[in-house]
C-alpha cells in the first residue's frame, strides 16, 4: 500500500516536492518501507553513503522514519533510516518518556538508490523482535520524514500532523494499522 506524506504547514521546503511510502509485510514478521524523495535532489542535502551502522541524532539531516506501537499501550519503538544508511532505533515506555536504545533490534537491511529527480531508501525490518508490544492488539505505524535542503531549512512530513509544531511521536501520529507477527 502507497502512503502519501504531507508536508507540515509551518515548513518550507522550496527542493522537495513529493514523500511517500509503500508499505508492505512480505511475511508474518517482516516489514518493508519503500520511501520514495522527489524534488530537486540538487537542492537536497543528502548525506553520502557510509557503512551501514547505528548512529543517534541522524533525524537532524535528511532521514526517513517509521514509529510503531500496538494499539493498547503506550510503548512505542522509533526507527530512524538515513539516505548514507546509517540507521537507529529507539524504545519509548510512554510518549517521548522512558526513551532507551532498542538493542534487541537486529539491523535493518536498508538500500539506497538515487536518480536526478527522486531517491528511494528501502529499509526492511524484522518484527519479531520489538518484544515490548503486546501482539494481542492491532499495532500502529506512524511515518515521517524530514528532509534538509543545502541552505540548512527543514521541511518536515508525516502521514498526520497533530496540532502546532511538528511532533512526529504523537499518538495521532499512528494512523495505519496492521496485524502483528
Amino acid at each position: 500500500m502507497r502512503r502519501l506524506l504531507k508536508r507540515h504547514s509551518d515548513s518550507d521546503s522550496f527542493a522537495t516536492a513529493n514523500v511517500d511510502v509503500e508499505i508492505s509485510l512480505p511475511s508474518a514478521d517482516s516489514l518493508v518501507l519503500l520511501y520514495t524523495l522527489s524534488g530537486r535532489m540538487n537542492d537536497i542535502r543528502i548525506p553520502p553513503l557510509v557503512p551501514a551502522a547505528r548512529r543517534d541524532e541522524l533525524w537532524q539531516h535528511t532521514c526517513f522514519e517509521a514509529f510503531i506501537r500496538a494499539s493498547s499501550g503506550p510503548e512505542y519503538y522509533e526507527f530512524n533510516f538515513a539516505p548514507s544508511t546509517q540507521w537507529a532505533v529507539y524504545r519509548f515506555s510512554s510518549y517521548r518518556n522512558g526513551m532507551s536504545v532498542a538493542t534487541e533490534i537486529t539491523t535493518p537491511s536498508i538500500v539506497v538508490h538515487s536518480k536526478p529527480d527522486c531517491l528511494t531508501l528501502q529499509a526492511s525490518l524484522e518484527l519479531n523482535h520489538l518484544s515490548g508490544l503486546t501482539r494481542k492488539a492491532l499495532w500502529c505505524l506512524g511515518l515521517s520524514a524530514l528532509i534538509e535542503d543545502i541552505s540548512g531549512r527543514k521541511s518536515y512530513w508525516a502521514l498526520v500532523h497533530p496540532p502546532g509544531k511538528p511532533d512526529f511521536h504523537h499518538a495521532s501520529s499512528f494512523v495505519h494499522e496492521f496485524s502483528p507477527p
